[in-house]
């Protein structure tokens, strides 16, 4: 982590050094940017085609057609959840949370979109509804449904407790995705990815810059909704951390199950399709 600095004396000009103005890295003016409000005229007379309850401290998967929407949803308790998508015909195309990252910024909310990895590197899903908009940046500087985290897993666990624990998100995601396609986990366990982290309620220290969680403000009925632009293949876990106002990769945290519903509109939104595939080139020349 980065702190103060103390064995390295400061140059004279520390001070205008660090006064230099940012440059944004990925300025997204030229983005294609999704037609909301034909997304939200399409919901109008949609049908509920299919919900799954993902239980505490586990995952499931799911599918949902392109053209359809889908959504997370807190039905019980205060409960965050990690999420990964992938391409339904082609699990080697996955969000790609860090160029999500890039793009839209730490933490997600309507508008913004889950972005596949590279070579596909195409809008997966648009989110289009975010009953926690409200919330912003708090004075801590956290938000919700961040892109910085990876995923509890088992191996950090190990690393920093010397134990073993298999409720952690990454392995209840391996678990889920070894079911859906009837192969072992450690086969499936590779295209387990970082996730979006559902209701999460993260930041970093200013002080330390350390990735850090508190309670999330989600309450049953609240929910983040998602166009599907490419047919999905979604898994969800229940995060053993709760509301991860303490701590993950636990059973001592209260934890709550996650419902993911999919609905299917009368029709698509008006002018859009299915985005194809990234069109560069790939022939990384000299």
């Amino acid at each position: 982590m980065k702190r103060a600095p103390h064995e390295v004396t400061e140059p004279q000009d520390a001070e205008a050094r660090r006064k230099i103005r940012p440059v944004i890295c990925y300025p997204v003016d030229t983005l294609p940017r999704p037609d909301l409000a034909a997304y939200q005229a399409a919901r109008d007379g949609w049908e509920k085609v299919d919900e799954v309850v993902v239980p505490p401290r586990e995952a499931r998967c799911f599918r949902v057609p392109a053209g359809s929407f889908f959504r997370i949803v807190s039905i019980e308790g205060p409960q965050v959840g990690d999420l990964n998508l992938w391409s339904a015909g082609d699990v080697n195309e996955r969000f790609f949370s860090g160029k999500t990252r890039a793009l839209h910024g730490t933490h997600l909310s309507t508008g913004d979109q889950l972005w596949s990895c590279l070579p596909y590197l195409r809008a997966m899903a648009t989110i289009t509804h975010d009953t926690l908009d409200w919330y912003g940046f708090d004075e801590f500087g956290g938000s919700v449904h961040d892109v910085i985290g990876t995923r509890c897993d088992p191996y950090t666990h190990k690393l920093l407790s010397g134990n073993e624990y298999h409720h952690c998100c990454h392995s209840n995601l391996t678990r889920a995705l070894s079911e859906r396609l009837g192969k072992p986990k450690q086969e499936v366990e590779p295209a387990v990815h970082d996730v979006l982290n559902v209701f999460m309620c993260t930041g970093f220290t200013r002080d330390t810059g350390q990735y850090f969680m508190k309670a999330s403000p989600v309450r049953p009925g609240d929910y983040l909704e998602f166009f599907a632009e490419i047919d999905l293949l979604g898994a969800l876990s229940a995060c053993p951390g709760g509301d991860c106002s303490a701590e993950h990769s636990s059973d001592a945290a209260v934890c709550h199950p996650l419902l993911v519903e999919v609905y299917r509109p009368k029709a698509p939104p008006a002018g859009w399709a299915s985005p194809a595939r990234n069109g560069y080139s790939r022939r990384h020349e000299d």
